[in-house]
């Protein structure tokens, strides 16, 4: 309740035009440069269009997160987030990030039977503000790209909220969507049956990095058949998905 009302403090200052002192005087000069950056990354990304960028030029950051549950705004929270950064179909195996998040909360038991997260592996993790600007920092103007992405933009949109008070503004790419496309007679489209079926090896799942990792090989598999059907660039894609 006290991070509640500490935030409700700082946004009524921010609105009357005391952000830099606000920010100070309620999360420290660390925390005010974080928060700063953030907000800073969020705006520059507006302004940026990849739409008619080459496919095989174009620079990706596939993500993942570990939460405590599924519901970012009934006290759930994120447990960890990788990424690896993608250059076309090259996968940049030394360009990766990941971090596990302290989540101010007990991690639950099913949690940590399905991460491996522990509840000491998470209090001595990161915060989230540390983590959130690292990664930010990482992507860059990027764009992202998940396997079902919509629990993870979920996640990432209410803690670039909670903490920094923007939203994502980062272009968000999804194997789901796409595989629906590409393969519109599936039973399934789990990450797991992808994989399994176009031969990439499943190694620890639910794991941000590893998965990040398996969901990247899995854009290269992608990427071939879309270049095979003349689909080059972001725009082009856009307008074929908006037809399926």
């Amino acid at each position: 309740m006290k991070e509640h009302k500490g935030v409700g403090r700082m946004w009524h200052l921010y609105k009357m035009g005391g952000l830099t002192p606000a920010i100070a005087s309620m999360l420290g000069a660390q925390n005010a440069q974080q928060m700063a950056f953030i907000r800073s990354m969020t705006k520059e990304q507006r302004k940026q269009s990849v739409l008619d960028q080459p496919l095989r030029e174009l620079e990706v950051v596939v993500f993942d997160l570990e939460t405590t549950g599924f519901y970012p705004y009934n006290g759930d929270e994120i447990l960890s987030v990788g990424g690896v950064l993608m250059r076309g179909m090259e996968i940049m195996e030394t360009h990766s990030f990941y971090s596990l998040v302290n989540p101010g909360r007990r991690v639950p038991r099913h949690i940590t039977e399905l991460t491996g997260i522990t509840n000491q592996m998470a209090e001595t993790a990161p915060d989230l503000m540390q983590v959130l600007h690292d990664f930010m920092e990482f992507v860059g103007k990027r764009v992202l790209l998940a396997h079902g992405s919509g629990h993870d933009k979920q996640f990432l949109n209410a803690a670039l909220w909670r903490t920094s008070r923007v939203n994502l503004t980062h272009r968000v790419l999804d194997t789901m969507m796409v595989a629906k496309w590409l393969d519109a007679k599936r039973e399934s489209y789990g990450l797991d049956e992808l994989l399994e079926d176009y031969g990439i090896k499943i190694t620890q799942r639910h794991h941000a990095l590893e998965d990040s990792f398996m969901t990247a090989k899995l854009w290269q598999r992608f990427l071939k058949q879309m270049l095979a059907r003349n689909i080059t660039t972001l725009d082009d894609m856009y307008a074929y998905l908006s037809k399926h």
